[in-house]
Protein backbone atom coordinates (compact mmCIF):
# COMPACT_ATOMS: atom_id res chain seq x y z
CA UNK A 1 0.00 0.00 0.00
CA UNK A 2 2.99 2.33 0.55
CA UNK A 3 3.63 2.68 -3.21
CA UNK A 4 0.04 3.76 -3.81
CA UNK A 5 0.12 6.24 -0.93
CA UNK A 6 3.42 7.65 -2.21
CA UNK A 7 2.14 8.00 -5.78
CA UNK A 8 -1.09 9.74 -4.76
CA UNK A 9 0.37 11.99 -2.07
CA UNK A 10 3.40 13.20 -4.04
CA UNK A 11 1.37 13.75 -7.22
CA UNK A 12 -1.25 15.69 -5.23
CA UNK A 13 1.41 17.75 -3.47
CA UNK A 14 3.09 18.66 -6.76
CA UNK A 15 -0.24 19.60 -8.33
CA UNK A 16 -1.02 21.81 -5.32
CA UNK A 17 2.39 23.49 -5.53
CA UNK A 18 1.74 24.13 -9.22
CA UNK A 19 -1.56 25.81 -8.43
CA UNK A 20 0.10 27.85 -5.68
CA UNK A 21 2.47 29.47 -8.12
CA UNK A 22 5.24 27.11 -9.21
CA UNK A 23 4.57 27.12 -12.97
CA UNK A 24 6.82 24.12 -13.78
CA UNK A 25 4.66 21.92 -11.56
CA UNK A 26 1.34 23.10 -12.97
CA UNK A 27 0.99 20.59 -15.86
CA UNK A 28 -0.48 17.30 -14.63
CA UNK A 29 2.07 15.15 -16.51
CA UNK A 30 4.92 16.79 -14.59
CA UNK A 31 3.18 16.17 -11.26
CA UNK A 32 2.40 12.58 -12.25
CA UNK A 33 6.01 11.98 -13.29
CA UNK A 34 7.13 13.29 -9.90
CA UNK A 35 4.68 11.04 -8.07
CA UNK A 36 5.78 8.03 -10.10
CA UNK A 37 9.44 8.85 -9.53
CA UNK A 38 8.86 9.01 -5.76
CA UNK A 39 6.93 5.74 -5.87
CA UNK A 40 9.67 3.95 -7.79
CA UNK A 41 12.35 5.29 -5.45
CA UNK A 42 10.39 3.81 -2.52
CA UNK A 43 9.87 0.46 -4.24
CA UNK A 44 13.37 0.39 -5.72
CA UNK A 45 15.02 0.99 -2.35
CA UNK A 46 12.88 -1.77 -0.83
CA UNK A 47 14.76 -4.19 -3.10
CA UNK A 48 17.88 -3.45 -1.06
CA UNK A 49 16.69 -2.34 2.39
CA UNK A 50 13.79 -3.45 4.53
CA UNK A 51 11.84 -5.82 2.28
CA UNK A 52 14.66 -7.54 0.39
CA UNK A 53 14.08 -10.99 1.94
CA UNK A 54 10.33 -10.70 1.37
CA UNK A 55 10.89 -9.76 -2.26
CA UNK A 56 13.34 -12.63 -2.77
CA UNK A 57 10.71 -15.00 -1.32
CA UNK A 58 8.16 -13.65 -3.84
CA UNK A 59 10.17 -14.85 -6.85
CA UNK A 60 8.50 -17.97 -8.23
CA UNK A 61 10.70 -21.08 -7.91
CA UNK A 62 10.72 -21.58 -11.68
CA UNK A 63 12.90 -18.49 -12.06
CA UNK A 64 16.65 -18.72 -11.46
CA UNK A 65 18.73 -16.60 -9.05
CA UNK A 66 15.98 -14.84 -7.06
CA UNK A 67 18.43 -12.52 -5.28
CA UNK A 68 19.94 -11.41 -8.58
CA UNK A 69 16.47 -10.82 -10.07
CA UNK A 70 15.48 -8.70 -7.07
CA UNK A 71 18.70 -6.69 -7.40
CA UNK A 72 18.20 -6.15 -11.14
CA UNK A 73 14.57 -5.10 -10.78
CA UNK A 74 15.50 -2.74 -7.92
CA UNK A 75 18.18 -1.09 -10.03
CA UNK A 76 15.76 -0.79 -12.97
CA UNK A 77 13.15 0.86 -10.75
CA UNK A 78 15.68 3.38 -9.41
CA UNK A 79 17.04 4.16 -12.89
CA UNK A 80 13.48 4.47 -14.18
CA UNK A 81 12.64 6.89 -11.36
CA UNK A 82 15.57 9.09 -12.37
CA UNK A 83 14.55 8.88 -16.02
CA UNK A 84 11.06 10.12 -15.19
CA UNK A 85 12.47 13.37 -13.83
CA UNK A 86 14.04 14.53 -17.09
CA UNK A 87 11.60 15.54 -19.83
CA UNK A 88 13.63 13.98 -22.64
CA UNK A 89 13.92 10.56 -21.02
CA UNK A 90 10.55 10.52 -19.23
CA UNK A 91 8.56 8.73 -21.96
CA UNK A 92 11.26 6.10 -22.38
CA UNK A 93 11.51 5.59 -18.63
CA UNK A 94 7.73 5.38 -18.32
CA UNK A 95 7.54 2.82 -21.14
CA UNK A 96 10.30 0.72 -19.55
CA UNK A 97 8.64 0.91 -16.14
CA UNK A 98 5.33 -0.14 -17.68
CA UNK A 99 6.98 -3.26 -19.09
CA UNK A 100 8.70 -3.89 -15.76
CA UNK A 101 5.39 -3.63 -13.86
CA UNK A 102 3.78 -6.13 -16.23
CA UNK A 103 6.76 -8.50 -16.04
CA UNK A 104 6.87 -8.42 -12.23
CA UNK A 105 3.13 -8.85 -11.65
CA UNK A 106 3.25 -12.68 -11.79
CA UNK A 107 5.57 -12.61 -8.76
CA UNK A 108 2.92 -10.64 -6.87
CA UNK A 109 0.26 -13.18 -7.84
CA UNK A 110 2.53 -16.06 -6.81
CA UNK A 111 3.30 -14.43 -3.47
CA UNK A 112 -0.37 -13.83 -2.66
CA UNK A 113 -1.54 -17.29 -3.73
CA UNK A 114 1.33 -19.12 -2.01
CA UNK A 115 1.49 -16.79 0.99
CA UNK A 116 5.25 -16.33 0.61
CA UNK A 117 5.39 -12.57 1.14
CA UNK A 118 5.02 -11.44 4.74
CA UNK A 119 5.08 -7.77 3.75
CA UNK A 120 2.42 -8.10 1.05
CA UNK A 121 -0.91 -7.76 2.83
CA UNK A 122 -3.19 -6.98 -0.09
CA UNK A 123 -5.61 -9.50 -1.53
CA UNK A 124 -5.25 -10.43 -5.18
CA UNK A 125 -8.10 -8.15 -6.35
CA UNK A 126 -6.66 -5.19 -4.41
CA UNK A 127 -3.13 -5.86 -5.67
CA UNK A 128 -4.42 -6.23 -9.23
CA UNK A 129 -6.32 -2.93 -9.01
CA UNK A 130 -3.20 -1.16 -7.71
CA UNK A 131 -1.10 -2.67 -10.50
CA UNK A 132 -3.63 -1.52 -13.09
CA UNK A 133 -3.45 2.00 -11.62
CA UNK A 134 0.37 1.99 -11.72
CA UNK A 135 0.39 0.78 -15.33
CA UNK A 136 -2.24 3.38 -16.24
CA UNK A 137 -0.10 6.12 -14.69
CA UNK A 138 3.08 5.12 -16.51
CA UNK A 139 1.13 4.67 -19.74
CA UNK A 140 -0.43 8.13 -19.33
CA UNK A 141 3.07 9.65 -19.30
CA UNK A 142 3.92 7.88 -22.56
CA UNK A 143 0.62 8.77 -24.26
CA UNK A 144 0.86 12.42 -23.21
CA UNK A 145 4.37 12.63 -24.66
CA UNK A 146 3.28 11.03 -27.94
CA UNK A 147 0.33 13.42 -28.28
CA UNK A 148 2.48 16.45 -27.47
CA UNK A 149 5.10 15.29 -29.96
CA UNK A 150 2.50 14.98 -32.72
CA UNK A 151 1.22 18.50 -32.06
CA UNK A 152 4.69 20.04 -32.29
CA UNK A 153 5.06 22.40 -35.28
CA UNK A 154 6.70 20.97 -38.34
CA UNK A 155 5.92 17.34 -37.59
CA UNK A 156 3.71 15.29 -39.84
CA UNK A 157 1.05 13.09 -38.25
Amino acid sequence: MAPLITLVSVTTLLLALGRLGIPRLRPWPVALRGGLAAMFVVTGLAHFVGLRETLVAMVPPALPAPELLVTITGVLELVGALGLLWHRTAPWAAAGLTLLLVAMFPANVYAIIEGTADGLTESLPVRTAMQVLFVAATTAVVVHHLRAHRKAPGLTP
